[in-house]
C-alpha cells in the first residue's frame, strides 16, 4: 500500500512504483492557449516544478516555450502529458506521443497518460506506450480518469502497472472506491479540478472555513487536495495567481473542518465529463 505523503512545499516529491521521482505539486494548464509560456515560465520561476499538459488542450508547444523561456534545464521540471484514446488505436498514440516531443522541445516526457478509458483501444495503445518508454520516450506511464474495473483490467491483461491514475478530485467529488485501490496497489493519486472549476469558490462551507482560517476559499479548495495526499495541480490563467495557489504549505485544515469539507462528497457532483463508468468495450480493454 502506497504511503500517504503530503507536501511540505514546491519541491516536495514522491517515488513512483517504477521508481521515478514526481513533483507533489504543480501548475495545471487546461485551457490556457494564448499566455501558456509566458505562464509556464512564470509558474516555473516561481518554483513549480510539475506542469501537467494534454493532447487535448492543445498547448504542449507552449510548455515547451515556456521551459525555454523560464532558462531551467529540462530534467529539473516534470512535465505531464496524455493521449487522447482514439479509434486510431496504436497508430494514433505514437503519432500524438511523437507530436507531444516535438511540442515540448524534448526527446522524452517524464509521464504519459491515456487520458480516459475510451475509444476502443486502450490496450493495445498501452502496450506501444510500454515500449516507447523502453525506447526512453517515456519515463513513467500512467492513466487518467481510469476505474476500478478499467484498472483491473489491465492487471488481467498481464499489463505494467500504471504508475499514476489522474482523476477528478475535490470535496463533491472524492471517488473513494478509486483512491482505496490505488493506494492498495501502489498507483500513485493525481487530482485534477482541485478548483471544480471555480464554480464552488463561493460555496457557503468552504467560504466559512476559509474566513476561519483568514484563507482564501481558493486556498481552502488546494490544501483539502494537499492535505489529502494527493498530486494536486491548480490551473490558473493569471500568473499573479501562481503565488496564492502554492500559499498553502505551512498551514492545515483542522481535523474537524476537514471532516465538514469530506461531507460534501455525500452529495456528489462534477465539474466535467466522468469517463471512469465507461465499459471495458469502450475502452478497448476486453
Amino acid at each position: 500500500m502506497v504511503s500517504r505523503l503530503i507536501a511540505s512545499n514546491l519541491e516536495s516529491t514522491v517515488k513512483l512504483n517504477d521508481g521515478i521521482t514526481m513533483p507533489l505539486f504543480g501548475l495545471g494548464v487546461y485551457q490556457i492557449e494564448n499566455n501558456c509560456p509566458e505562464l509556464v515560465a512564470a509558474a516555473i520561476n516561481h518554483g513549480y516544478r510539475l506542469i501537467d499538459t494534454a493532447e487535448f488542450y492543445h498547448n504542449e508547444e507552449g510548455v515547451g516555450s515556456g521551459l525555454k523561456q523560464s532558462g531551467k534545464k529540462r530534467e529539473d521540471i516534470f512535465i505531464v502529458s496524455k493521449w487522447w484514446p482514439s479509434r486510431e488505436g496504436t497508430q494514433g498514440a505514437l503519432k500524438s506521443l511523437d507530436r507531444c516531443l516535438k511540442g515540448l522541445q524534448s526527446d522524452y516526457v517524464d509521464l504519459y497518460l491515456l487520458h480516459a478509458p475510451q475509444g476502443g483501444h486502450c490496450a493495445e495503445a498501452y502496450r506501444a506506450l510500454i515500449d516507447a518508454k523502453k525506447q526512453g520516450k517515456i519515463r513513467s506511464l500512467g492513466v487518467s480518469n481510469f476505474g476500478v474495473t478499467h484498472l483491473e483490467a489491465l492487471a488481467k491483461l498481464g499489463l505494467d502497472k500504471p504508475s499514476v491514475n489522474q482523476i477528478e478530485l475535490h470535496p463533491w467529488q472524492q471517488k473513494k472506491d478509486i483512491v482505496k485501490y490505488c493506494r492498495e496497489h501502489d498507483i500513485t493519486v493525481m487530482g485534477y479540478s482541485p478548483l471544480a472549476k471555480g464554480q464552488k469558490v463561493q460555496d457557503k462551507t468552504v467560504s466559512e472555513i476559509a474566513k476561519k482560517l483568514s484563507k482564501t476559499p481558493a486556498q481552502i479548495l488546494i490544501r483539502w487536495s494537499v492535505q489529502h495526499g494527493f498530486i494536486t495541480i491548480p490551473k490558473t490563467s493569471q500568473a499573479s495567481r501562481l503565488q496564492s495557489n502554492a500559499d498553502v504549505f505551512d498551514w492545515s485544515i483542522p481535523e474537524e473542518d476537514m471532516k465538514v469539507l469530506d461531507a460534501l462528497g455525500d452529495k456528489p457532483w462534477s465539474c466535467t465529463w466522468d469517463p471512469t463508468n465507461n465499459t471495458l468495450k469502450e475502452a478497448g480493454l476486453q
